[in-house]
């Protein structure tokens, strides 16, 4: 698979977007803030097409599974682009990551990758994997030493657990409890300009 090598803090700044984001809470960059550099006007199709870039590179997802989710998205009733976000959250990489399984959508990829997370107690090594409400999503018994579950499980989370997942954090198991919906997302985007992006 194609990977972007590019610095972290470089793209977040090229997309306009925090490295917190991402799970770097700690990631910082001298570089002049955007908005404070002399640019040219973009494009209305510039535009669109940054928000896309932003949503791709947050969730980690190549353009051609992108493109796939967003006529996933556009099959489901409902608003479009509310449904892409949905499916998004939904991956088993990022719900392991709202679980705290991972400190970035990286290295909750790379659990999942591994053989580490269980999916109803089975074992699931697709990122891709789309999570369905009542499904369990735990860690295996032989993984439970890893510093950073380990630390979840005699710590807790560091933070608020997404309301759409239950975590048991001492077992570490959650549950998803319902889909993921717009006013859970944690950061800013506006997904109908990738929908008019799509549609161009």
């Amino acid at each position: 698979m194609a990977r972007n090598f590019q610095p972290i803090a470089k793209r977040c700044k090229t997309l306009g977007i925090s490295p917190a984001t991402l799970g770097y809470a700690k990631k910082t960059t001298n570089r002049t803030p955007k908005g404070q550099m002399h640019r040219r006007k973009q494009s209305e199709y510039g535009i669109q097409l940054q928000e896309k870039q932003k949503v791709r590179f947050i969730y980690g997802v190549m353009e051609r599974q992108f493109r796939n989710y967003f006529e996933m998205a556009q099959n489901r009733s409902g608003q479009t682009g509310e449904n892409l976000l949905s499916i998004l959250e939904s991956r088993l990489d990022n719900v392991a990551y709202r679980l705290g399984f991972g400190t970035t959508r990286a290295m909750a990829r790379q659990m999942v990758n591994h053989g580490h997370i269980l999916v109803d107690g089975k074992k699931v090594d697709i990122a891709s994997y789309l999570v369905k409400p009542g499904q369990v999503v735990s860690v295996r018994e032989k993984s439970r030493e890893i510093p950073v579950l380990k630390e979840l499980r005699e710590q807790g989370p560091a933070g608020p657990v997404a309301k759409w997942l239950e975590l048991d954090a001492e077992n570490l198991t959650g549950r998803v409890i319902a889909a993921p919906q717009r006013d859970d997302i944690d950061f800013d985007v506006e997904e109908h300009l990738i929908v008019e992006f799509y549609s161009r």
